[in-house]
């Protein structure tokens, strides 16, 4: 009796290449990082916003009276600097479709947001306390500039409120590395 016997011949496995030297999936572009259009919408806004708080507080006559308005004319001045530069790095960016999302350029865009947009958030705080002290307090609005007090401060507001975005996805990214 002839009986054939199984034979098992070994295969051998693909070797694993899971996290050996695979590079690291790249996030897609979130809208509102550098180099996107999100991005750049943000910083345009920013800078817009931060030039009609400048150029309001600027035209009143008596602003470098108080120290506060000084500080809004002075932080403004470096918020609108600041978006504008960085929109015109955004637009370059874009136009010749290169990534900015390498780590020391979004260290350094995450550190001058943050500074720039708490400055913004401060000397919008302490003019809108100044105008609520001429405006209620005082009652002298009269003989004040209250009206360009007022859009120049809420400008200063909207234009932290527009930078805040773009610090949080620059540190988000950043800190997801």
């Amino acid at each position: 009796m002839s009986v054939s016997n199984a034979s098992v011949h070994p295969v051998e496995d693909p070797p694993t290449t899971e996290g050996a030297n695979e590079p690291r999936a790249r996030m897609k572009d979130i809208q509102g990082m550098p180099a996107t259009l999100g991005g750049l919408a943000l910083r345009l806004c920013q800078f817009l916003f931060a030039a009609a708080s400048l150029c309001v507080m600027a035209t009143t006559s008596d602003f470098p009276s108080v120290t506060a308005f000084c500080y809004l004319v002075a932080a403004a001045g470096l918020q609108s600097t600041w978006s504008f530069s960085l929109a015109l790095t955004d637009i370059y960016a874009i136009l010749v479709r290169r990534s900015l999302q390498n780590q020391r350029v979004l260290m350094l865009f995450t550190i001058g947001d943050g500074v720039t947009s708490t400055l913004m958030f401060a000397a919008a705080c302490a003019s809108a306390g100044i105008t609520v002290l001429i405006d209620n307090d005082l009652g002298s609005c009269s003989q004040n500039h209250c009206v360009q007090f007022e859009t120049a401060t809420a400008m200063a507001f909207i234009s932290w409120f527009v930078a805040l975005p773009s610090f949080f996805f620059n540190f988000w990214f950043l800190a997801s590395r």
